[in-house]
């Protein structure tokens, strides 16, 4: 079955419903999602979105920006961050527009809290002062995100959007340079759907599901990564996940910063707050990779709690809060505690470790979403890209929080307006030869394959090689293994069997699919990881452990070479007004 439409978004969190709201009447969109909209990832996010308003305290989208370059380690695009931030307020007030139910302030103002990496200067007359904690985090209780993305759904159903839910993107129809559209399966019936289209947006999320313990839904497979990779289009800094420092114990469900930003301290087997060493200003509003490190260094030296299965945690305590604090600001984080570990928050400490939570890689893109078919700068005719799927690089080598939404509301926008005008002038293109056979092939073989391989165990391999070697500390030596154990589980998925045939939601075909991605987004993230030969924001290289910016301040960009290996080319960092130093706090 073929459809036809202006405009095809693929994905359905904020960033795709943000490009969809500016999609004007006249045009056609239609909006594709592996699950209900309302089930994207970004339901998941807590502790708020980010923006200069001053509502509690000074602040300026420039202070916002010299945060964000800090925080990125230097290698995010200073003129894309100057872009974001100086938006941030306008972003915030028309998504207030829409409808969003913020938390408030006594005076009605939108509330706001503080947040690791986020801080004003002591002395506003010297940017180099001493800087503090600032009031910057925008926020609805601790469920920021699922409003969000109630709000933006709701604004879609307004403008009359096409929504295809449960529909599996398998193919980016791209050929000479030009983007028509895209082939999905309909989960419900397993039929091939192709989708032409003047324009097709990538807003599919990230690839957390390549670690073991992870924040990260389980649609999180790093499809819209792949999907482009495999079209020989690059895809930049994929070396660069986010570990967020406060997963649950075991289970890698985020607790979100907010609970840090509302109080909470994190404390070793010896009950020390041992962020006072790490980040002796900002102590546990430290921006996540450095949070991480700590929390993994306290482990390594024997200040860990041995959890039950023998791994190690640290406590969370928000004992000394008010309990009308954690009850009315934190009500999902601690339910969560309650729930899934047996703890009580308002009494006893909440065991957490580090959990992968998010790409500061992606498909490269320009400001407005255009995604980029080098490092030369030029762009794909009627592709575009947003949110988490993309890099804009404005979170660089580490995001700091709550940065993630505000990306997704900024540049979601920006898209959706390039689109509109886009689409004034375009005619639809001619669609790719061949469009629907891959995933027709794929299904078809997956479905006849008789090997003696399971799609979970080989998984499983390959998350716990991943948390082991790609994670939040990393050696050349484990690296390398991580790339060759990649390899080898790539050649066992050649012989794996599924056990249904059917057609009607075929979950085994799906996660077959997934896997294979998963794997090949695996091979790239090790490779580009391998590859950079300095510690830098998330990447913590333990045999090179300093920032090099004489070898290293660039961009890295992974193509698929015609052998099928991962190629490796650089782009330079934008650097405008701040230059680098050193990263204390």
């Amino acid at each position: 079955m073929t459809h036809t439409f202006d405009v095809v978004i693929v994905g359905a969190g904020g960033a795709g419903l943000r490009a969809a709201v500016e999609i004007p009447a006249g045009f056609s969109c239609a909006v594709l999602t592996k699950v209900h909209p309302l089930r994207s990832h970004t339901g998941a996010a807590q502790g708020g979105v980010c923006a200069a308003l001053g509502n509690l305290e000074e602040d300026t989208p420039e202070w916002h920006a010299f945060d964000t370059v800090k925080g990125s380690d230097y290698l995010g695009d200073q003129d894309a961050i100057e872009v974001m931030c100086n938006d941030a307020p306008r972003a915030i007030i028309e998504l207030e527009h829409m409808g969003m139910p913020f938390s408030r302030t006594h005076e009605g103002k939108i509330a706001q809290r503080p947040f690791g990496g986020h801080t004003r200067p002591v002395d506003k007359t010297d940017p180099n002062s001493k800087r503090i904690p600032v009031k910057r985090a925008c926020y609805s209780a601790d469920r920021t995100g699922h409003v969000m993305l109630h709000t933006l759904y709701e604004n879609c159903i307004k403008n009359r959007v096409n929504f295809f839910s449960e529909f599996f993107v398998t193919e980016l129809l791209y050929e000479d340079g030009v983007c028509s559209g895209v082939a999905a399966i309909d989960i419900l019936s397993g039929e091939v759907h192709i989708f032409h289209a003047k324009a097709v947006m990538f807003a599919t999320g990230g690839d957390g599901r390549i670690w073991r313990i992870t924040s990260n839904a389980h649609v999180g497979t790093g499809d819209g990564f792949i999907l482009a990779y495999h079209k020989g289009l690059p895809l930049e800094d994929m070396e660069f996940m986010q570990f967020h420092p406060t997963g649950l114990w075991r289970l890698g469900i985020l607790v979100s910063e907010a609970a840090r930003g509302e109080g909470g301290i994190l404390r070793n087997s010896v009950g020390e707050r041992f962020m006072e060493k790490y980040a002796p200003t900002v102590k546990d509003l430290a921006p996540r990779d450095m949070v991480s490190r700590a929390m993994l260094t306290e482990m390594r030296e024997g200040r860990g709690i041995k959890g039950s299965d023998g791994t190690s945690y640290v406590l969370l305590d928000l004992t000394h809060l008010d309990p009308k604090i954690i009850n009315e600001k934190l009500p999902e984080i601690t339910g969560f505690a309650r729930t899934y570990l047996g703890v009580e928050p308002t009494t006893e400490g909440v065991p957490v470790q580090p959990t992968a939570h998010y790409a500061m890689g992606g498909v490269p893109t320009d400001i407005d979403g255009r995604a980029l078919r080098s490092n030369k700068g030029d762009i794909v005719r009627g592709f575009y890209a947003a949110g988490e799927c993309a890099c804009v690089s404005v979170h660089g080598a580490n995001r700091l929080g709550t940065n993630s939404l505000l990306d997704l509301i900024v540049f979601g926008r920006r898209g959706g307006k390039a689109i509109s005008e886009f689409l004034k002038h375009a005619e639809l293109p001619k669609l790719a030869n061949g469009a629907g056979e891959f995933t027709r092939d794929t299904v078809s073989k997956l479905k006849a394959s008789r090997g003696n391989q399971k799609c979970a165990t080989i998984r499983t391999e390959l998350q716990d090689s991943m948390m082991e070697d790609v994670g939040i500390f990393r050696t050349d030596k484990g690296m390398a293994a991580a790339v060759a154990k990649v390899a080898e589980l790539k050649e066992r998925f050649k012989d794996i069997t599924i056990d249904d045939k059917g057609e009607k939601f075929n979950t085994d075909v799906l996660e077959a699919i997934e896997l294979s991605n998963l794997l090949d987004t695996a091979e790239v993230v090790a490779t580009c990881a391998l590859n950079r030969k300095e510690s830098r924001g998330a990447h913590a290289h333990e045999d090179y452990p300093d920032r090099d910016d004489a070898n290293w301040m660039k961009h890295t960009f992974a193509t698929k070479g015609d052998d099928g290996k991962v190629l490796i080319d650089y782009k330079d960092v934008t650097v405008t007004k701040y230059q680098p130093m050193k990263r204390v706090y």
